[in-house]
């Protein structure tokens, strides 16, 4: 008698990884990814000058890129490189570096003409969940609102 519930444990068991390997999400995923963008905003695909492809979207107003980075031949890309810039607001190093040290997941800088960024990276190698790709939107959407408001930006 106790096979049944060790087989119906087994039975769930392979369930489960079944159903998470099919929602397991990659570079190479990229109208996947595009969509879970879509649900924050507008958000096209477009190309980086290498060829390797591009997310080119709006989060209340405010554009940003989504960069696929180390990818093979333009696609299967390991990684995602969210990307916001700010032309013409320069802010002080002092408040870059409060953004740095106050807040985690991202990472603000000044470019070269001294305009204000901010960063976050995302791994795929592994592959990840939709649900925590959909987390890591929400997640780039909290930065995006708080940055722009720690810039001074104003739509």
């Amino acid at each position: 008698m106790k096979f049944v519930p060790m087989l119906a444990g087994a039975t769930l068991a392979l369930a489960l990884s079944v159903s998470a390997q099919a929602q397991t999400l990659t570079g190479a995923n990229t109208e996947d990814i595009l969509a879970v963008a879509k649900n924050y905003g507008s958000a096209s695909m477009t190309k980086q000058s290498n060829g390797d492809p591009q997310i080119t979207g709006k989060i209340g107003g405010v554009s940003y890129q989504v960069y696929f980075r180390n990818c093979t031949n333009n696609k299967n890309c390991e990684d995602l490189n969210f990307y916001l810039g700010f032309l013409d607001i320069k802010p002080t190093l002092e408040e870059i570096n409060d953004w740095n040290f106050n807040k985690r997941f991202s990472r603000a800088y000044l470019d070269q003409d001294k305009d204000a960024c901010v960063e976050m990276d995302l791994d795929m190698v592994q592959g990840i969940s939709a649900e925590y790709l959909d987390s890591q939107f929400a997640l780039w959407k909290m930065v995006v609102e708080q940055f722009a408001d720690h810039v001074g930006y104003e739509s």
